[in-house]
């Protein structure tokens, strides 16, 4: 099952991506869809249920069991580009990689990862609290900045942090909603990803992923008249 969004415009073919590849397409779809769940059959269903709704980017993150089995699955579909979230090793990311993953992403800012993720050829998205550590992960070489966790001020943190800094490519994922995407976007975001708000726990415990694909069918449409 592939995405609805542009697939014939990209087909992978299960290798991973160039950075310079993966920023480009990222910057023109503008969002992904972040899987965190804790069983391995749901967390394959409920992606297919993002990208049934147009999610064509899609990261599964290293808390979900057999999750480079997952990686490898999803990154031989045509039209659709994986990475591989909770990266905290240089490990991690190598094999990440190997498996398929065209991006990484982790919740911290560490060098030694963002210079593997170099070494790889992908690119890396480190999670920055603060206009200092987006600035460190700036200059250690990671193209991506992740907003996390989320700041109570929103998408006015992310304009006040790139009006002085207007080279940072800020990604904002914790705390994206349906309701602040736009919001996130028109403030200066370069892209947001969408967790628990596309993949609602309940939802998943449930197996309701009809109700998944609805949300993101929303979602790809607010982003796409953001």
């Amino acid at each position: 099952m592939t995405g609805s969004s542009d697939s014939s415009t990209y087909s992978n073919a299960g290798s991973k991506m160039s950075e310079d590849a993966f920023i480009k397409r990222f910057g023109e779809v503008r969002c992904s869809a972040i899987l965190r769940c804790r069983d391995t059959h749901m967390a394959r269903v409920a992606m297919q249920a993002a990208m049934a709704g147009g999610f064509t980017i899609c990261e599964f993150t290293f808390t979900i069991p057999g999750v480079l089995e997952l990686i490898s699955e999803f990154a031989k579909l045509p039209g659709l580009i994986v990475g591989a979230g909770t990266v905290l090793t240089r490990e991690d990311a190598q094999r990440a990689v190997d498996h398929g993953a065209s991006f990484l992403v982790s919740p911290v800012v560490d060098a030694e990862i963002i210079a593997e993720a170099k070494e790889l050829g992908v690119a890396m998205m480190p999670g920055c609290a603060t206009p200092t550590e987006m600035l460190k992960a700036h200059r250690a070489g990671a193209s991506l900045q992740k907003l996390f966790p989320a700041p109570g001020t929103g998408p006015l943190w992310v304009a006040q942090t790139i009006a002085p800094m207007p080279f940072l490519r800020i990604v904002p994922t914790s705390g994206v909603t349906l309701e602040n995407a736009v919001a996130y976007l028109k403030a200066g975001s370069f892209a947001v990803g969408f967790v628990s708000s596309l993949f609602d726990s309940q939802d998943l415990e449930a197996g309701r992923f009809e109700a998944i694909t609805k949300r993101a069918a929303n979602m790809i449409a607010a982003v796409k008249n953001a």
